[in-house]
């Protein structure tokens, strides 16, 4: 029985692939963005300039989200499926040491804050003059969630301990 539910974690190879595919996929997205911004710089027009800034910021955004889809992969893969020596681990970049999966919430929380950041600040670019009061809710819905993710950090420094102020105390940067 216990082999049984050992073997099960191979399953989790499928979420890392997943993340991988989605991380290709993403990736390619951006440089579309990046693509359609580069055709606005070179024929300019009107409102080219407005476009290009709001492209090369979704692009940004996309390669971002990306790059985050990969460190979720490799995440998934060598937290749940396999186990890394410890001497290859210590060779990761600091920001590639996932210690489990809270630390993966949290990262979550903080790429849909970016994300929101982002687009926020695109629609902003893009509307231009023509704001409204409608438009404070994106702005009021990133206050919440960055008062939910500091809730979710300190509750996830509290159960790990009291950790040092100092660069080198955590494997991770989080809110301050």
């Amino acid at each position: 029985m216990l082999h049984f539910i050992l073997s099960l974690r191979w399953i989790t190879l499928l979420a890392a692939a997943g993340a991988a595919i989605g991380a290709v996929l993403i990736f390619g997205v951006g440089g579309i963005k990046l693509a359609y911004a580069l055709g606005f710089a070179l024929l300019p027009n009107e409102t080219g300039g407005l476009t290009v800034i709001a492209s090369v910021m979704q692009a940004t955004d996309a390669f971002l989200f990306g790059l985050v889809l990969i460190v979720f992969a490799y995440a998934i893969t060598f937290g749940f499926a396999f186990d890394l020596p410890e001497h290859a681990r210590a060779r990761l970049p600091q920001w590639m040491r996932v210690s489990g999966i809270s630390e993966l919430k949290i990262t979550l929380i903080e790429v849909i804050l970016v994300y929101l950041v982002v687009d926020f600040a695109t629609d902003m670019v893009e509307v231009e003059t023509h704001t409204s009061w409608e438009m404070l809710m994106k702005p009021a819905a990133i206050l919440f969630i960055a008062a939910a993710l500091r809730l979710v950090w300190i509750s996830h420094l509290g159960s790990h301990g009291t950790i040092e102020e100092g660069p080198e105390s955590s494997t991770r940067p989080g809110p301050q």
